[in-house]
């Protein structure tokens, strides 16, 4: 039992850094989704890329509005390079799981509080209240706590409910076409879990995120029924671990 429950923990575990690779953290699915609009920007020879300055100051635009967020998501991981190098600690997800959708709410506030619920096809909980993160998986009666450390300030997690300034010191930020609320980020910081993320935005909310990480894997989150600065209670960023849940610290 206690095998069963390290192995299911290690795909938990790789879920949550998937999802975290953003983050969180943080409107309905594109018109265009990101993937078709990437690829147009990339044929178009019109598109005009900002630099580096102004696509920070446009995203910072963008992310200076945000102060909570409420949405619906859908996930799903691909593998875009299948001979790509697994470091030992983090296999990513395992076959079987790749290619499903996960479907699930998510819940922003900042500074660094968010709440991210997957309800299908499992179930898994990851909650952060600025400087503790908990992911509960009620089916094992499993909780991991792990402070939010430097190494989950380089998520995504961060992009949607963190402090502007905190982000822009953490990522490069990128705008292929300066027309399009849509930027590419690549985090600075080389250990971390992903090589880069774009993000969407559509009436002045996230609508998509695309993480693309160092196993070969691209994660594709889309949201729906976005929720643009509601009341969150602060209740939903504390968690307390139901009676006989194993709890691991990392």
């Amino acid at each position: 039992m206690k095998m069963m429950k390290k192995i299911q923990h290690g795909f938990t575990t790789s879920l949550r850094a998937t999802t975290l690779m953003t983050a969180m953290t943080m409107t309905a699915v594109l018109v265009a989704p990101m993937v078709t609009a990437m690829a147009t920007q990339a044929a178009s020879t019109k598109a005009t890329q900002a630099t580096e300055a102004v696509a920070t100051k446009n995203l910072n635009q963008y992310l200076s509005q945000l102060n909570s967020l409420e949405a619906n998501f859908t996930q799903t991981t691909q593998v875009t390079n299948p001979v790509a190098k697994r470091p030992v600690a983090n296999q990513g997800l395992k076959s079987s799981h790749l290619n499903q959708t996960f479907a699930g709410l998510m819940q922003v506030k900042r500074p660094g509080q968010f709440r991210w619920e997957t309800t299908s096809p499992s179930k898994q909980l990851i909650v952060a209240n600025g400087s503790t993160v908990w992911i509960y998986d009620p089916d094992l009666e499993q909780a991991v706590r792990q402070k939010m450390d430097e190494q989950v300030g380089n998520t995504p997690a961060l992009l949607l409910s963190g402090q502007a300034s905190s982000i822009m010191k953490s990522f490069k930020v990128t705008q292929p076409d300066s027309s399009r609320a849509y930027f590419v980020l690549y985090p600075k910081n080389k250990d971390g879990v992903f090589e880069s993320l774009g993000i969407s935005f559509s009436n002045k909310a996230p609508s998509q995120m695309i993480l693309k990480d160092s196993l070969g894997q691209k994660t594709t989150i889309s949201f729906n029924n976005v929720k643009l600065n509601p009341t969150l209670n602060a209740g939903l960023f504390n968690f307390i671990p139901p009676k006989g849940t194993d709890v691991i610290d990392e």
